[in-house]
């Protein structure tokens, strides 16, 4: 508790002097440092966390980064935490040039050192001395009494550094150290003023060769190769200017780490590519504007929408070239993404990527096709098969630069070939459902197949495929994954309403709990109220299997309401509202199921908490109620925010809500905008108007963000 009550006292002092509004550009309101905070409340959290528990909130890094690109340039703060940068530490460990947020990267780390450092180097800093924004990153270093700029390119990061004592200068290159294990480095003088090398992580060979203002005067290793080792460059004192150091990298070459800083950032000074960096992120975030009173309401949707676009990250070169599934070097005529998070990431996020960067997610569909003529199989993500309702949405949504015909024979095989990322489809084929062993005292980490919530995301995903084939014209599968997407009805247990484990046999799982949370164990990450809801494709009929109108109402009522359990206790389950857990995302679409009763406005009151209770809280609102999951928690935000959700992202429409906002433009690029109005700014749902004609149903299809046209709400 004085832990808490001191750190809140830190944020709120400090955070006034490290990040400040403008309304000129979108880019102004962007706080990168949402979500890198802690999550401490207990009455936040709906549990006490175990002592020394970092609850899995917000994970963000504030480095300089573009969309998409290959380097995200941020400080880390400590080793193997989501992000590498925890804003409750005090001093900084390296400057990385990979991220996610997400346990992994953090690579080529680096760091000014003062003459008298030594082992290990870190330095104490204060977040009253650090800044961030898009494409840049700045701090003071107290012990080694040095200034840090960062910036960055697609394939380059760039450092400058100032040093108070501009003699013996020093930097660290921590190329034993990454979020994941390292196995092998290198270094070596490329010539008198460059270093190049590599770190070797699992399988990812980066490479990189840095350029330095300075003269390299000496460079030392210390345990070449290994875990704990190091490398130290010396520079000249000759000139005593700040010093400047391009880092260039590649997953393919050294040769290819050099071209890539040199066409990206040769010749340029830091300035200009800071500026080009505010530029980029400056045109994309301006694809959607808001009107509003609330800077905190601005602030919170441009960080949302901006974290929307970090991830899937580039892996090609500049020439063209990535290292493909199977470790070869190939160019093709597309760029080379990393696969994006699909088990999160298919709900708004790509979604998103579809509709404001229509040309990088179809590179990024490729880029799995790429994968799949090495595999047989297009990728997977942790969990379910995502990658249906993707590929199928962004077609329909008219991404066109991709072989769809490939796409969607690779996708039918992951469907139906046991030997594929879809687990145990065998069963479910035969079954129509994935079942769970009979496992006496199960807790939260027993490990089993997560069968109900298998069989619910493989039910949704063969709908997806569904479609896909009846647009290409493949009624036969069409009929059959169609028929394979009401499998979720095989889960249901009409004696407890719930979605509930069955045994090989058939039989319901007993005992039967459905508060408690379980990692693997019928359920993935969530409880059984949680997964309870998830039929997106077919609301009506989940509906008419709770028994009709008013009953689907009562649950959800029920389940918004009954207090969550504090003995319940799973790290990646937390923040409530009754038994819905914001802070993860199985139950994401639950809060819009009242629209399928005809009660939008009960919808509308759980949304609106959610945006302005469970987003930027905590101490300095820096704070966000689970793992951001490489963009989805925020790309929940910008869809919710907008009044625009796509429930059935394979489908390419639109559930409307009430935006949190005045006014919403969506930049179309026919040179019209979509334009959501709430003219009384009332936040009840009564009618909706498309183009001055009152809509039937509250859908509006994906046609007005290829024309144009006006939305208009009706509000009390």
């Amino acid at each position: 508790m004085k832990f808490t009550k001191i750190f809140a006292c830190l944020i709120l002092i400090l955070s006034p002097f490290h990040f400040s509004f403008s309304q000129e550009n979108p880019t102004d309101l962007v706080n990168p440092f949402i979500g890198t905070a802690p999550l401490t409340d207990p009455a936040i959290i709906g549990y006490t966390p175990p002592q020394d528990w970092r609850v899995w909130a917000g994970l963000t890094f504030p480095g300089s980064a573009l969309p998409n690109a290959m380097v995200q340039l941020s400080p880390i703060t400590k080793w193997g935490s989501g992000a590498g940068y925890e804003y409750e530490d005090t001093a900084i460990l390296g400057f990385a040039h990979t991220n996610k947020g997400h346990w992994n990267l953090c690579n080529l780390a680096v760091l000014p050192l003062s003459p008298e450092a030594v082992a290990p180097f870190q330095s104490s800093f204060f977040h009253a001395k650090e800044n961030a924004s898009p494409g840049y990153y700045d701090v003071y270093l107290e012990d080694y009494k040095v200034k840090v700029k960062l910036t960055s390119t697609l394939r380059t990061g760039m450092h400058e550094y100032k040093y108070d004592n501009p003699t013996d200068r020093r930097i660290l290159f921590g190329l034993g150290k990454s979020n994941n294990d390292v196995s092998d480095w290198e270094i070596e003088k490329a010539s008198k003023n460059a270093v190049s090398g590599f770190q070797q992580v699992g399988r990812d060979k980066i490479h990189f060769y840095a350029e330095l203002s300075h003269e390299v005067t000496d460079l030392k290793l210390e345990n070449k190769g290994e875990k704990e080792g190091y490398a130290i460059l010396s520079l000249s004192d000759q000139d005593t200017g700040a010093v400047t150091m391009k880092i260039g990298v590649s997953y393919v070459s050294m040769d290819n780490a050099k071209d890539n800083l040199q066409k990206e950032s040769s010749g340029i000074s830091f300035e200009e590519i800071r500026q080009s960096a505010v530029s980029e992120w400056n045109k994309l975030l301006s694809k959607i504007s808001v009107k509003s009173d609330s800077k905190r309401d601005k602030e919170m949707f441009y960080t949302s929408l901006y974290r929307t676009f970090l991830w899937p990250a580039l892996r090609s070169d500049v020439n063209g070239e990535f290292t493909d599934e199977a470790g070869k070097t190939q160019r093709q005529n597309f760029k080379y993404y990393t696969i994006p998070s699909l088990w999160d990431t298919y709900r708004n996020k790509l979604v998103l990527l579809s509709i404001l960067s229509p040309e990088v997610t179809g590179d990024v569909i490729s880029s799995l096709i790429s994968r799949a003529e090495i595999t047989g199989f297009v990728p997977t993500f942790f969990h379910g098969d995502h990658g249906a309702p993707f590929i199928t949405g962004s077609y329909k949504r008219g991404i066109r630069n991709f072989d769809v015909r490939k796409a969607y024979a690779y996708l039918l095989n992951n469907a139906y070939n046991k030997e594929g990322p879809r687990s145990f489809v065998d069963e479910y084929m035969e079954k129509g459902y994935i079942s769970d062993p009979d496992v006496k005292n199960p807790n939260v980490e027993t490990k089993a197949r997560a069968g109900v919530s298998k069989t619910l995301e493989y039910a949704y995903d063969d709908y997806s495929l569904a479609i896909l084939a009846d647009t290409l014209d493949d009624q036969e599968h069409f009929e059959d994954l169609m028929a394979r997407s009401q499998n979720y009805k095989n889960v249901f247990d009409p004696s407890v309403n719930f979605m509930r484990g069955k045994l090989a046999n058939g039989d319901w799982i007993t005992p039967f709990d459905p508060e408690y949370p379980y990692y693997e164990y019928m359920y993935r990450e969530a409880n059984a109220w949680q997964v309870s809801f998830y039929v997106p494709h077919d609301m009506p009929g989940l509906v008419k299997l709770y028994g009709g109108e008013g009953e689907f109402e009562a649950k959800l009522d029920e389940f918004f309401t009954k207090p969550w359990n504090p003995k319940y206790i799973a790290r990646n389950i937390s923040t409530f509202i009754g038994q819905y857990c914001q802070g993860n995302q199985p139950d994401h679409e639950a809060p819009f199921a009242y629209y399928y009763v005809d009660k939008p406005g009960k919808s509308q009151a759980i949304l609106d908490k959610i945006m302005t209770e469970l987003y930027g809280i905590g101490p300095g609102g820096l704070a966000l109620s689970g793992m951001d999951d490489a963009g989805e928690m925020s790309s929940w935000f910008v869809c919710a925010a907008v009044g625009l959700y796509p429930m059935s992202p394979a489908d390419a429409d639109y559930l409307v809500t009430v935006p949190l906002f005045e006014e919403v433009t969506w930049k179309v690029d026919n040179g019209n905008d979509l334009v959501i109005l709430n003219p009384l700014g009332g936040r009840n749902l009564e009618e909706i108007k498309v183009n001055g004609k009152t809509l039937n149903g509250y859908y509006v299809g994906h046609d007005l963000f290829r024309k144009g046209g006006i939305i208009e709400l009706e509000t009390n």
